[in-house]
């Protein structure tokens, strides 16, 4: 079977993710938790930074003003729902109030397995109707 052209495509764009983000994420999975206040006096409404199930979890405010989560130094993708909560592709049944308890959801729902250094590139589906032609899930 050929290499399809959206697995490379997708494979540059997580390539040009990492290199861009890389020295950024590592920067800020490296240092040490502040207390300094965040942009205007408040503190950071998404920092977090503790121990979980043996894995150590941090989190805090992007560029962007969004929520970044990392577990053991690696980026979890968040996702705001309309209900107001977070998920995480790795627990996206049910909606957490905050980001550290959709991240605390996601380690539940990885266990010991280390996460992907590009599922917060892309996600871990590659074909949106699950293999069927139909798209039906059961």
């Amino acid at each position: 079977m050929p290499f399809p052209r959206r697995v490379a495509l997708r494979s540059l764009f997580a390539l040009a993710v990492t290199a861009a983000t890389g020295g950024a994420l590592g920067r800020i999975a490296g240092r040490a938790p502040q207390a300094a206040p965040y942009a205007s006096g408040a503190s950071d409404p998404y920092a977090f930074d503790e121990m979980y199930a043996g894995r150590r979890i941090r989190g805090l405010t992007g560029p962007e003003g969004e929520p970044v989560a990392l577990v053991d130094g690696r980026p979890l993708h968040l996702m705001r729902c309309a209900d107001g909560g977070w998920v995480s592709p790795l627990d996206h049944y049910e909606s957490c109030p905050s980001p550290l308890a959709a991240t605390r959801a996601a380690v539940d729902a990885a266990g010991s397995a280390p996460l992907s250094r590009y599922a917060a590139a892309h996600g871990p589906h590659t074909d949106p109707t699950g293999g069927n032609p139909r798209g039906v899930h059961a």
